[in-house]
Order: structure tokens, then C-alpha cells, then sequence
């Protein structure tokens, strides 16, 4: 009878114990989160539960498994014993992942709602960001190795490891040079303030924004829902365009190829007409211009202005097909036109003076 009931006090009395001490901390936490509500941290540990439960569980199990006076577990003292530190590491790194998630949320979004400037926010998202991976890559490295340590060949080979480690050390960053680069130039992307999550930039002549920022590659939303993923080290050994970089507001350029006779002053009458009608424009300046001429045409720049790159886009477009309509109404003369007629004399004396001309 002893052999039955004392496995079940031991693993029924963990769990119990596990359950309270995690139904108190849940407790705690929701009474602080309840009195403090001008920092979202309390509420963010609260998303540790499943975490803190399992390391209770495995360390109080892992603390009294040996009390079990029961033959099968007797037998299998020793794996039991590792099966159960080998949980014990991975929950506690799992719990650690999570805390360290929830302070660097909990910073973020205190320093966001404290924050008017989208670019500081911006910067700040992306280097919180890269700083959470830093962190869950470390914890997770250094939980694989104390996992490999419960193994008794492998702490037997630790000291052969370390004297090779010279050699290791030298053969891997040759083999992981790559990726070591595109690691660092992530680090220098998210401390230099070279590119942000949300940026509007010009990559290869794709237009789109940042969505995503690892220690590895960088994601970027074309304005036709497609992902460009490149590696960050591309970001600090080429040039591209960064919109976003020294404020949103933007300036717009919309070329217009016409007749010499297009009526300019009526123009920028109703290029003014069609900005105040948009709601896009954000009444910075416009203005309309010739900057160039051909035999046969006229190339009529007009320039807008717009407080960010996709409202600049709505107001190029705007400009460009509402003006381009009313010329075709009003003015259909000023549009370019392509001559197929022969050429011919014009005037009768003409053609009397090349007549006299003729033997």
C-alpha cells in the first residue's frame, strides 16, 4: 500500500503545491498590474504563468523524485534524475525568454506613449526588437550547453574541446564568415540608425517599407503586398534611398510632355484648384514649371508636397490624372500631336517663284 501511496503524495502534492504558488503569483501580479496602470509590465509577466508552473513543477519533482520508494523508479534513478534537470533548463530558459520579452515591451511601450516623433519610436522599436533576439539567442545557446553538461561524455570531453577551441574558433568564423557579417551589420543597423522598422525606402529600384529586422535579414513590403528579404549586410555595404530618414514630409515631382502652345498661367490655375480638392496635399507649396523643350514638345514639371511617402503617391497621381483630363476637355490643342500630313507649299507665289525657276 506504501509503495502506491507515496508516489502519489509525492507527484499529487507537487502539483498542488505548484498550482497555489502559481495561482498566488498570478494574484499578486494582477493587483499590482490593477494599481499601476501607468506601466503595462505587471500585466506582461502575467504571460509567464505556463513557464513559472512548469519550473515549479520540475524543481520540486526533480527535488523529491528520490523519495518515491518505488522499484521502477529505483531502477531508473539516474535517468529520471536527468530527464527531469533537462526540463528544469529548458523550462527555466523558457521562463527567462518570457521575462526578459515583457521588460523590453514594457519599455517600449512606456517610451512610445511618452513619445510624439515617429522616427524615435521607430529607432527604438528596431533596436528593442534586436535586442530581444541578442537575448533569446544567448539564453538559448547557454541552455543547450548546460543540457549537453548533465551528459557525463560530454563533461569527460569538455577538456579536449577547450584545448581544440583555438582551432574551432578559427575554422568556424572562416566557414560562418557570412554570417558573422550579416550578425554585426544587423547589430550596426540597430545602434547606428541606418534603417527602421517602418521606413519608407528604395531598395534595387523597389519602393516599399521595412516590416521586419532580424540579426540576419531584412524584410521590406513593396507597395504590391510582395516581400523583398535581403541580408542586413547589404544595407551597410550599398547605397539605397531612405525616405523616412530626417522626416516623413516629402516632395513630389509630376512631368507632363505637351504642346508648345499648352496654356502655362491656366495651368497652374487649376493645378492650385486640384491640390485644395485633395485631401493628401498638405499645403506646403506647389509650383509648375517648363524645364525642358523639343522640336515638337514641351516637358512641364509639376511639383507637390505631401507629409509622407504614400500620401506624396496619392497626390502625384491625383495631379497626373486630373490634369491630363482637363487638358483633353478644355484644351485639347495643348496635348502633343504626331504629323502625318506631307509636306507641301503653303502659298501660291511660292509656287510661282519655283516655277520661274524651273528651264
Amino acid at each position: 500500500m506504501e509503495n502506491v501511496l507515496r508516489p502519489l503524495i509525492v507527484i499529487g502534492g507537487s502539483v498542488v503545491l505548484t498550482l497555489v504558488v502559481g495561482w498566488l503569483a498570478d494574484r499578486l501580479l494582477r493587483r499590482t498590474d490593477a494599481r499601476h496602470h501607468e506601466t503595462p509590465l505587471w500585466g506582461l509577466l502575467r504571460r509567464c504563468r505556463i513557464p513559472l508552473n512548469l519550473v515549479l513543477l520540475t524543481a520540486i519533482l526533480r527535488g523529491s523524485y528520490d523519495e518515491i520508494k518505488w522499484s521502477p523508479v529505483q531502477e531508473h534513478e539516474a535517468g529520471l534524475g536527468q530527464f527531469l534537470s533537462l526540463i528544469l533548463i529548458g523550462a527555466s530558459s523558457w521562463l527567462v525568454v518570457r521575462i526578459a520579452t515583457a521588460v523590453v515591451d514594457s519599455s517600449y511601450s512606456r517610451y512610445a506613449a511618452s513619445t510624439r516623433d515617429p522616427a524615435r519610436v521607430r529607432r527604438v522599436r528596431t533596436q528593442v526588437t534586436l535586442i530581444q533576439r541578442v537575448v533569446s539567442a544567448i539564453v538559448i545557446v547557454v541552455a543547450v550547453a548546460a543540457m549537453l553538461l548533465t551528459f557525463p561524455a560530454m563533461r569527460a570531453a569538455g577538456a579536449s574541446l577547450l584545448a581544440s577551441a583555438g582551432i574551432v574558433g578559427i575554422v568556424a568564423g572562416v566557414a560562418a564568415q557570412s554570417t558573422l557579417g550579416n550578425l554585426f551589420a544587423g547589430l550596426q543597423i540597430a545602434f547606428g540608425d541606418m534603417v527602421r522598422l517602418g521606413d519608407t525606402v528604395v531598395v534595387d529600384g523597389e519602393w516599399g517599407v521595412v516590416e521586419e529586422i532580424t540579426l540576419t535579414f531584412l524584410a521590406v513590403r513593396t507597395w504590391d503586398e510582395r516581400r523583398l528579404t535581403m541580408p542586413v549586410s547589404y544595407f551597410t555595404s550599398k547605397p539605397f534611398q531612405n525616405w523616412s530618414r530626417g522626416g516623413v514630409q516629402m516632395t513630389g515631382t509630376v512631368y507632363f510632355h505637351l504642346d508648345h502652345s499648352a496654356p502655362l498661367p491656366l495651368m497652374r490655375e487649376r493645378l492650385a484648384v486640384i491640390l485644395k480638392e485633395c485631401p493628401a496635399w498638405d499645403g506646403r507649396d506647389f509650383s509648375l514649371a517648363v524645364t525642358d523643350t523639343t522640336p515638337s514638345t514641351i516637358e512641364v514639371r509639376a511639383v507637390v508636397t505631401a507629409k509622407d511617402a504614400d500620401d506624396i503617391w496619392t497626390v502625384r497621381v491625383t495631379v497626373r490624372e486630373q490634369l491630363v483630363a482637363w487638358l483633353h476637355e478644355e484644351h485639347p490643342y495643348a496635348l502633343p500631336r504626331i504629323t502625318t500630313e506631307q509636306a507641301g507649299l503653303s502659298t501660291r507665289p511660292e509656287r510661282a517663284a519655283l516655277e520661274e525657276r524651273r528651264p
